[in-house]
C-alpha cells in the first residue's frame, strides 16, 4: 500500500528546499551533500544563496527533481538532524 501524497505533489516533480545557518564557507556544501546523500544529482545552476541584512546567515535554495515523497521526507529529516541547519523550509 503506498502512502497518500499531499494534494497537488505528483512525482517525480521539481522541488526547492531552502536551509538556512550561519554564513560559513561550505554551508551550501553541506546542504548539497545531504540532497545528494537520497539520491538527487544537484544540477549546476539549482543552487542559490542569501545572506542575511547583517550577514551572519544564510539561506540555500536547492532546486531537484524529487522521486517521492519518502525522498523529501529524509532529505527533511537529515537536514533538521544536522548541527549546522538552522531552520529548513
Amino acid at each position: 500500500m503506498s502512502a497518500k501524497q499531499p494534494e497537488g505533489m505528483t512525482f517525480p516533480c521539481e522541488f526547492m528546499v531552502k536551509a538556512m545557518g550561519l554564513h560559513e564557507p561550505g554551508f551550501d556544501a553541506v546542504v548539497i551533500e545531504i540532497i545528494e546523500r537520497h539520491g538527487p544529482k544537484v544540477r549546476d545552476g539549482a543552487v542559490s544563496r542569501r545572506p542575511s541584512s547583517n550577514g551572519k546567515y544564510v539561506s540555500v535554495s536547492v532546486s531537484f527533481r524529487a522521486e517521492s515523497r519518502e525522498q523529501l521526507d529524509a532529505i527533511y529529516d537529515t537536514l533538521t538532524a544536522h548541527d549546522k541547519v538552522l531552520m529548513r523550509l
